[in-house]
């Protein structure tokens, strides 16, 4: 099985996710299904299977978060030393060529991935033209909208 890359940032959340879903939804769903048995025929009790399917969903994200640690590649940022060049974790500074707006996305794993945060998937389109690139050059992106560029203004680890 191959790697996950996660920032350190990243496989921290999926651990506090871990946690809850054992911690708190895993024994919620245990009492709901406790409760709706305690009301008798389960042949027709919507509760009950409704917990039952709650239990399903909580089991496999378990099962999945566990799968997904255990393949990670952590990553930090910090402890990069890629030259200036555009790498996993790294934060970029972009200008939208033709529009003249400055951007700055991290490049992250796919679970962390959260545009509104400022943090780019490393399988979306603008990750994998910044993949290798400097400050100075220019990446072009394959958009829903037409081909796009982008300047490089800066390359950070942080």
């Amino acid at each position: 099985m191959q790697k996950i890359p996660l920032t350190v940032t990243g496989a921290e959340q999926l651990r506090e996710e871990l946690h809850r879903l054992k911690t708190v939804d895993r024994p919620n769903v245990i009492a709901a299904i406790a409760e709706a048995r305690s009301h008798g025929d389960l042949s027709e009790n919507a509760e009950y299977d409704a917990a039952k399917e709650r239990q399903g969903f909580i089991e496999g994200r378990i099962a999945e978060v566990e799968g997904k640690l255990s393949n990670s590649q952590i990553i930090n940022p910090v402890e990069i030393d890629a030259d200036g060049r555009c790498v996993f974790g790294a934060t970029v500074e972009l200008e939208d060529l033709e529009s003249g707006d400055n951007v700055s996305y991290q490049i992250v794993g796919d679970d962390e991935a959260d545009i509104k945060l400022g943090k780019i998937s490393i399988s979306s389109p603008i990750a994998r033209a910044l993949i290798g690139k400097y400050a100075g050059d220019v990446a072009e992106v394959q958009a829903p909208g037409g081909i796009r560029e982008y300047e490089v203004l800066d390359v950070k680890y942080i």
